[in-house]
């Protein structure tokens, strides 16, 4: 037993020294506004760490993993276009070897709904991204969300 003791302690803090860190780069926030009685705009706003990005729902394939949103269908509420975003900075990567467009420090994406009725609206859907560095990606991760039109 004395001397497996020593032992068991090396383990232990080799196992809390090892524990892996999960990076988390970048922070989803989400928000809706109401435009008039009929339309409201939901907000999904990607803050991300120095030095890292999150890629446009608009790359080619063969690069990086876009991100892309998927809204669960609703009676309380319609879908008016696209999910859009602003303008990204586009630039050769070479990992991919193609021009890829992508976001740094933050994003604010939009979608415009149409208020079907009247009473509570809440708007719940999914994002799925991918987000790099100049010297790694993490994999692709998909986020569930829910965001409430007042």
């Amino acid at each position: 037993m004395k001397k497996s003791l020593p032992l068991l302690i090396c383990f232990m803090l080799f196992a809390c020294f090892t524990h892996a860190q999960i990076l988390t780069p970048v922070h989803w926030s989400y928000a809706a506004k109401k435009l008039n009685a009929n339309e409201a705009v939901v907000f999904v706003k990607a803050t991300i760490d120095d030095g890292w990005h999150v890629y446009s729902q608009n790359v080619k394939d063969g690069g990086p993993v876009k991100t892309t949103f998927k809204f669960e269908p609703s009676k309380a509420y319609t879908l008016l276009g696209k999910t859009i975003e602003p303008t990204p900075v586009t630039r050769m990567e070479k990992a991919f070897g193609m021009e890829v467009s992508f976001f740094e420090k933050s994003v604010i994406f939009q979608q415009k709904v149409k208020l079907n009725g009247k009473g509570k609206v809440v708007v719940k859907g999914s994002l799925e991204y991918m987000t790099c560095n100049d010297q790694k990606c993490l994999p692709p991760e998909d986020i569930e969300f829910s965001v409430e039109v007042k």
